[in-house]
This record gives C-alpha cells, structure tokens and sequence, in this order.
C-alpha cells in the first residue's frame, strides 16, 4: 500500500481501539494496538480476529500511567516498524460516583490513565514527528468533557483536559507538519456504555437524534480523516462523533 506509515494506538484491544485499528490498517497504516500487560491472552485473540480478516495487527503491552513503560513501549516499535508518525491516546477508564462518595484514589487513577497519560505517551514521538515534518496526534475525549456529567468530576475533569492539551501542542506543533486534534465520542456501542445501567443507558440512547449509539467504527473513520496525509491544516480541533446528542460551536 501507498501509506505505510506507522501507527500506535493505546487501548487498542477496547471497542474504539479495535474500530480505530481497523479503519487506519484499511487506509495502509502499520498498527500496533496497545494492551495492559495483564491482557495479553484478551489481545492475542483479537491479534487472531484480525488476522481473520486479512488485517495484520501487531500488540504490544504498556502501562500508559508509568512514563518508563511507554518510552519502553515506543522504544520497541521504533525498533520492529520505524518511527512512530501516528499517534491515538484513547485508552482509559471510568471510576464513576457523586463527589461526595468520590475517594482520592479513584480522582487519581481517573486523572493519571485519561490524562496524565497523554504526557507519558506523546512525550517520547512528539519531537521525532516535528524533526522528520509529519505527525498526527489524536486525542480521545468525551461528549462528557463537553458537558459534564452527574457522577464523573473525575472523568470529566479529565476528558476537558485532553482537548485543553491538544490545542496548546497543536500550537508547538503547526509550523513542523504536526497537527494534534481531539475526537469526543458520544455513547458507543462499548463494553463501558454497555455496562451502564440500562434504564441509563436506554434514557440516553432515545436522546441521540440520529436514532442509535454509536459503532466503533464510527470514531475510527473520524479518526482516520484527521491522521491522512492531505488534512495537515486541520489542527487544535474537537470533533465531536455523537450522533447529534451534544451540539456546539
């Protein structure tokens, strides 16, 4: 294929990672989707579901909360694929209670996986893509970085959080070719929205006016228009992928 250039996606074995993955394998990426190194078995399956569809996935595990893990990480794909030239922060979690129930180590362990990783992660590529004049970073948010939601200070807080750092290195990295921009999906058909209460879940879903939640897939497409070569003057942005639930400027 044309495109060959290499792509690394964190929480790559998750719903929107896999959609993710398969959208930039299709358009002729080299992807290594990311894994907690206790996953190993759970990505190695999804390694073989790909392969089933004729797409060549590499995985490789990481603790995107420990900096050393992911220089390690990044150190070991430059080695087997080249420099990384694609870069999609989406792995995270959710430790969901009202404020007031909320403990300090579920604050920490939303801020350090949905945020903090954003650093441990972009550090070690960012100056490569700005030394070789091509890079593209995207960032996943939330339609609850956008608005908030009752039971998430800590999510939310750091969902709003990434795109704040995604228009501030999108100004570092304008002038090199580098172009960081931050996708906020809505509710996506994944283990996390499935695992909502469905009374929850349900409510939200007869909201959204395109009829339906969302598919992987839907985010994977969005986040492959912004990594092609051709969209280098698309950068600083939030792309909402919702299906209409949420609008704003």
């Amino acid at each position: 294929m044309k495109n060959q250039r290499v792509a690394v996606v964190t929480g790559g074995i998750g719903g929107i990672g896999q959609g993710t993955s398969r959208c930039l394998l299709r358009s002729g990426h080299r992807v290594v989707a990311t894994h907690l190194p206790a996953e190993t078995e759970k990505a190695k399956a999804v390694q073989q579901a790909f392969a089933s569809e004729d797409l060549n996935l590499e995985i490789m595990p990481v603790d995107i909360t420990d900096v050393g893990s992911c220089t390690q990480l990044v150190e070991e794909v430059e080695a087997k694929l080249g420099t990384i030239s694609v870069l999609i922060n989406n792995a995270g979690i959710t430790r969901d209670s009202s404020f007031k129930k909320l403990t300090k180590a579920n604050w920490d362990a939303v801020l350090q996986t949905n945020l903090a990783s954003l650093y441990n992660m972009t550090h070690p590529v960012f100056e490569k893509m700005c030394a070789q004049k091509f890079g593209r970073v995207v960032n996943i948010s939330s339609i609850n970085g956008q608005k908030g939601a009752f039971g998430q200070t800590n999510y939310s807080a750091a969902k709003a959080g990434v795109h704040g750092f995604s228009m501030a290195l999108a100004q570092e990295g304008a002038k090199h070719g580098v172009t960081v921009n931050t996708v906020s999906p809505g509710y996506i058909q994944t283990e996390m929205v499935m695992a909502m209460p469905e009374h929850i879940r349900l409510a939200a879903e007869a909201q959204i006016p395109v009829g339906r939640v969302g598919l992987p897939e839907d985010i994977g497409r969005a986040i492959d228009f912004l990594c092609d070569e051709r969209n280098g003057y698309i950068t600083g942005a939030n792309l909402p992928v919702n299906g209409g639930i949420y609008m704003s400027f």
